[in-house]
């Protein structure tokens, strides 16, 4: 037999509202925290109300097959932009000592 709930419905309501109403913003965490509770009891709270997902929580094949391409594409972006800091970072440093040596 499962334990009692320390928390009554009317919290468990609030609590599911204030996530609903900051979703996008906030985590979890940051609700629960603020609620002084645990992130995974106000998850599952959501969880319950909501129902289970659609699909059953599995992956379709196009999400994985799309998810490796949109990594390689943001590594690539990323490369690219730490190739460019550190050519800035370059002429910052050749800049300093140019005038460094001028305050000499």
């Amino acid at each position: 037999m499962a334990r009692p709930s320390k928390f009554s419905p009317e919290f468990r309501s609030d609590a599911i509202a204030l996530w609903r109403a900051s979703a996008g913003r906030r985590t979890y965490r940051d609700v629960a925290t603020d609620l002084n509770v645990n992130p995974e009891t106000l998850r599952v709270w959501v969880r319950d109300v909501d129902g289970p997902p659609a699909d059953g929580g599995k992956v379709t094949p196009g999400d994985a097959e799309a998810e490796p391409a949109r990594l390689r594409a943001e590594t690539a972006r990323l490369l690219k932009a730490e190739k460019e800091w550190q050519r800035e970072r370059e002429i910052l440093r050749r800049a300093a000592a140019y005038f460094a040596k001028e305050m000499k």
